[in-house]
């Protein structure tokens, strides 16, 4: 089954992941469908205004006080790191490149599993202890005894990469709002953006983090009905293994491409370092920031991985029984759509309606988070780190309020061009946050003997060189640029820790 995201050079297959273009067929809108939607739009625009008057202060906007339960810290993770990929880019792959997804599994599942017991618990605990840091620039500043330009760098990072990818988030639920109800593409991101901004604006920390845990759920479920009818609807595993082999034998190796070629070290690396991105998402890592307290940590830790073990696993078989089922097969971009497809074809149209609303909720569950930490890095790191030390809790807290309605503009700006490349800076966005902060995250945590040198080191390696790898291409260069980015960003904080030493070894929080 050709298809041109599977044909490219290794490096370029992993972009299209999590991507949504527009395609030449259309959902035919159904009443229930609609109805569906426009249920799951007021509940998320009344848990927005209960937020509102529960958010009081900066505080409670960014980091809703720090009082997430295990399950709001848990799913609200979760749902804020799979984005709209997992219901529409991941089944896409698993349709045109088979068990080769396996090894995309292997990674997310790995980083995920190490984040949580690695970094959640002692981040949460060190945030606190110096000094109640709110955000991650606040929480490195601290740490380091910097005078801005930690925090400056780190702050500008993160409002770069969040605009291309809150960018990302409104072209893929504008693709869906087109599909399904035929509407205008501008109209469609328009509908998608001002939901996710409304709510954003009022309600803060809080108002994300609760849709989050509905969205997480929703999503859940959406997944595993879809993956459940389909498995009956082909008559089980075996006979769908036996059709796939029909058609394409390679779709059943994992060490094969679809053509049938060996996949390589550079392939299998490049899938599984997107594991080594989670260390440094700031939109994930501060949940565990306002987790209620680190005794809670284990417990979600739990709850995380038992719903991202079988989300994933539940998107990869839709995409799997999808190539049996979906005829006539779905060709290039279109192949992300198997999951809309599956719904429509197995379902009836109030449950495909709900199971439809899962991939909205994708879509604004890290659209809403990366807007959320944005709006933070202008108002805690920017105007109050570097403008306006003394600024008050109620003028830091509608400063955010303000960026993150400008946030918002420039992201609609760039996501309103179908044609735009904005897809391609987003696909190494996550790479660039794995790479700027994940290193220096966790070696500030573990290590006493990290340097404010080393930090500003590490981040700026880090994400100079994903931007640079970026750019090159043949050989060694296919690698997903994570993998030299990490390990950079890793060797940079060591020597100029080392050779820039701090004046005294800080304390670090134990776990």
């Amino acid at each position: 089954m050709p298809d041109t995201t599977v044909s490219r050079p290794t490096r370029d297959r992993w972009f299209t992941i999590g991507t949504t273009q527009a395609a030449g067929t259309m959902i035919a809108i159904d009443p229930p469908i609609l109805f569906s939607f426009v249920a799951y739009l007021l509940v998320v625009l009344v848990v927005g205004i209960v937020a509102w008057r529960r958010t009081r202060n900066l505080k409670d906007y960014i980091l809703g006080g720090r009082r997430l339960g295990r399950w709001v810290t848990a799913l609200s993770a979760q749902a804020s790191d799979m984005s709209g990929w997992l219901l529409l880019g991941l089944p896409g792959y698993a349709y045109v490149a088979g068990m080769e997804s396996a090894w995309l599994l292997s990674g997310l599942l790995v980083g995920t599993y190490l984040n949580w017991r690695f970094t959640a618990e002692r981040l949460r605990q060190a945030t606190e202890h110096y000094g109640d840091a709110l955000t991650l620039p606040d929480y490195l500043e601290r740490r380091f005894g910097d005078r801005g330009v930690l925090r400056l760098v780190s702050a500008l990072f993160i409002l770069v990469f969040f605009t291309f990818y809150t960018s990302s988030g409104l072209v893929a639920g504008g693709r869906l709002f087109e599909q399904v109800f035929g509407l205008p593409y501008l109209a469609a991101i328009t509908a998608g953006g001002l939901t996710v901004v409304i709510y954003t604006f009022f309600g803060g920390f809080l108002a994300v983090s609760w849709t989050d845990l509905i969205q997480g759920l929703l999503m859940f479920l959406a997944l595993v009905v879809v993956a459940l009818f389909a498995l009956v609807a082909v008559g089980g595993i075996e006979p769908m293994a036996a059709d796939i082999a029909v058609r394409n034998p390679a779709l059943l190796d994992p060490f094969t491409d679809v053509a049938g070629d060996p996949l390589g070290g550079i392939a299998i690396a490049s899938l599984l370092g997107w594991g080594l991105g989670y260390f440094g998402q700031p939109h994930v890592l501060a949940r565990f920031m306002a987790a209620r307290s680190p005794a809670a940590i284990p417990a979600s830790r739990r709850i995380a991985m038992v719903w991202v073990s079988v989300a994933l696993v539940a998107g990869t078989v839709v995409g799997l029984t999808g190539i049996t089922l979906v005829d006539p097969p779905l060709e290039g971009a279109d192949s992300e759509k198997v999951f809309m497809v599956l719904a429509t074809l197995l379902l009836h149209p109030v449950i495909a309606g709900i199971c439809l609303s899962g991939i909205l909720a994708a879509v604004m569950s890290t659209a809403d988070s990366q807007l959320l930490v944005a709006s933070s890095a202008v108002s805690e790191d920017l105007y109050k780190g570097l403008f306006r030390r003394h600024a008050g809790e109620t003028e830091l807290l509608w400063i955010g309020r303000l960026a993150v309605v400008v946030i918002a503009c420039l992201s609609f700006l760039l996501a309103a061009d179908p044609d735009s490349k904005v897809l391609d800076l987003v696909a190494y966005a996550w790479a660039g946050f794995g790479a700027a902060f994940g290193p220096v995250i966790l070696l500030s945590l573990y290590w006493p003997a990290m340097s404010r040198a080393g930090a500003l080191a590490g981040v700026i390696t880090g994400g100079l060189t994903v931007i640079i790898w970026k750019q090159l291409e043949g050989g060694v260069f296919d690698l997903y640029e994570i993998v030299p980015g990490v390990i950079a960003a890793g060797v940079a904080v060591v020597i100029a820790s080392l050779v820039w030493p701090a004046r005294a070894p800080t304390d670090v929080v134990s776990g």
